[in-house]
């Protein structure tokens, strides 16, 4: 197998990740658990003292020197997020928790004002957890029905049941851009279009597409779309719902509370203009700030060559974990990201991740929150390895030898 020849600087984009820097159970450190949360750079955790330490107000109401700091870094923040997804507009990004919560705003906000029953939702095999029981909540509420997309057994989308699945009734579609479980990229252009042609509403879950694939909301032409700022090297419990001017306007409030108002009497309530119309109380307005500096990272290395790069770690540890007794990949989608789910013969999952774990190494184990993919695919679980622009051939040799070492024991 050729060496990755590359043009990043990995050694350069490491140092930006102290937590990297360290052992675990007398071992270097290998991170190969990206898809659950990617590490948090340097600049991010910076950013985030920086505002705890200097700037720390709450925002848009005060007119003290802090607070109007902090408000300021805050909507430049909502500034940024809109150029990296190139939504038309900064009021069309939705502060949230994650991408969870943003589904679950359209869900019970958008679903439940315009979803009547027997009207139709389209889910994939393919979805987390997150992107499943939302709707079904909602389709208690409104007497909806879901239906689910299929896949094939290399976790990819049948387009053509996909085709014969939309109709009049199919109101919304809802499916990931990249399976968290198994690494697919979907064709969620060419699936909006199509659901657009019978005059469905798209929502796309971004979470794992965001750090690997250049999105780009206007040319999707998505109707919402949601990621998470831990997936991006940011930090946790930030995320954003990008939606369409016209939809959020026409959405009722998600919470009530502080902000999202105009005025209040105990006769009725003015709603606030959107964004603010959906952010209710305070924001974690410190981790607000610091995902600016995350996505300012991506920026800086970009898409294309983080794309190029982690494709070629995965090229190479598909190569080598091939050659391993008792190997079975499981998902094997032409276009992938650089998620590798995988079985050992006769060794569980859970054994394998905490015989890796003793070795330093850390991979996911279990149904990945996909729990209906598992079931289709007559599985458990896996062991899950995902790769970030941070990890190196190196640490993949280290990986496969110990992962060839434990199946060595078990035979």
């Amino acid at each position: 197998m050729n060496h990755i020849a590359t043009t990043l600087d990995v050694n350069r984009i490491r140092k930006q990740f102290p937590v990297l820097n360290q052992e675990v159970n007398g071992k270097p450190l290998i991170y190969f658990d990206n898809a659950a949360s990617s590490q948090t750079a340097k600049v991010v955790v910076d950013a985030l003292i920086k505002f705890y330490e200097r700037d720390h107000a709450n925002i848009h109401r005060g007119i003290h020197t802090l607070a109007e700091r902090s408000t300021k870094a805050f909507e430049e923040t909502r500034e940024r997020a809109q150029q990296f997804i190139n939504a038309g507009e900064a009021d069309e990004i939705i502060f949230t928790k994650g991408t969870t919560e943003s589904i679950n705003l359209v869900a019970q906000s958008w679903a439940t004002k315009f979803l009547k029953e027997g009207d139709e939702i389209l889910i994939s095999q393919l979805e987390h957890h997150s992107n499943i029981v939302p709707w079904q909540l909602a389709a208690e509420k409104t007497g909806a029905v879901i239906k689910v997309i299929p896949i094939n057994a290399a976790g990819e989308i049948l387009q053509d049941e996909y085709l014969k699945l939309l109709n009049a009734k199919t109101k919304l579609v809802a499916v990931n851009y990249v399976s968290n479980s198994l690494g697919t990229i979907n064709p969620v252009k060419e699936m909006i279009t199509a659901a657009h042609d019978v005059g469905a509403t798209v929502l796309i879950d971004a979470a794992q597409a965001a750090p690997h694939v250049k999105i780009d909301v206007q040319d999707l032409d998505c109707d919402f779309l949601a990621l998470s700022s831990h997936k991006m090297y940011g930090p946790t419990g930030v995320g954003i719902l990008y939606g369409k001017r016209d939809l959020l306007e026409a959405m009722p409030p998600y919470q009530g509370g502080g902000e999202m108002i105009k005025d209040v009497s105990f006769s009725g309530t003015t709603y606030n203009d959107i964004p603010y119309k959906f952010e209710a109380g305070t924001p974690n307005i410190g981790e607000v700030i610091a995902f600016k500096f995350a996505m300012d990272f991506i920026d800086e290395i970009g898409h294309e060559a983080i794309q190029e790069y982690e494709h070629k770690l995965l090229l190479y540890a598909n190569d080598k974990l091939k050659k391993i007794p008792g190997f079975n990949p499981v998902g094997t989608a032409k276009n992938k990201a650089s998620v590798i789910s995988f079985l050992i013969d006769n060794v569980h999952p859970y054994d394998l991740g905490q015989l890796l774990d003793a070795r330093g190494i850390a991979v996911r184990t279990g149904h990945h929150c996909t729990q209906p993919l598992m079931d289709f695919l007559g599985i458990d679980g896996t062991v899950r390895a995902s790769f970030a622009v941070y990890n190196t051939e190196k640490e993949i040799d280290v990986f496969c030898e110990a992962l060839d070492n434990i199946v060595k024991k078990f035979s």
